[in-house]
């Protein structure tokens, strides 16, 4: 097997400025690993942003079925009094029911908001970002 390397070079080329094969594989292939730690960073922190998303938006789910659960008691409730008693009394309690059904409504409407601001469940920014590196090292290779 030959190989052309010069002993005053200590076995670079002979050409001034230019790496061996070895050194710049070496270089990229740590380069190549640091590029792939950050993107999975990135990956960690856009899945703890959009897990904390869907954590709020269940909690408010829960809330609003919970409140809701509470408008049906109010609205039994309100059936009995106009059953039982004189108009005030189950007035009253019509209102109550209203003011719960308000509540579970906004409740309900806020959850959805914050689902739909999570979606998709899909880290988007790393995944683009992957995108462009693999366009990029694609481009550099056919330079």
């Amino acid at each position: 097997m030959s190989t052309m390397q010069s002993p005053a070079t200590g076995g670079r080329s002979s050409h001034t400025g230019e790496e061996p094969v070895g050194e710049l594989v070496q270089r990229a292939s740590q380069q190549l690993t640091e590029l792939v730690r950050g993107e999975m960073r990135l990956a960690q922190a856009e899945m703890k942003e959009k897990g904390k998303r869907y954590g709020k938006g269940g909690g408010l789910f829960g809330g609003a079925g919970l409140v809701g659960f509470l408008m049906l008691q109010a609205l039994v409730a309100t059936a009995i009094a106009a059953l039982a008693v004189p108009l005030p009394v189950w007035a009253a309690a019509l209102i109550v029911t209203a003011v719960l059904g308000v509540v579970a409504g906004v409740m309900a409407l806020m959850g959805k908001k914050q689902v739909s601001q999570a979606a998709p469940p899909a880290p988007q920014q790393t995944i683009d970002s992957v995108k462009a590196d693999v366009a990029e090292i694609k481009e550099s290779a056919q330079r």
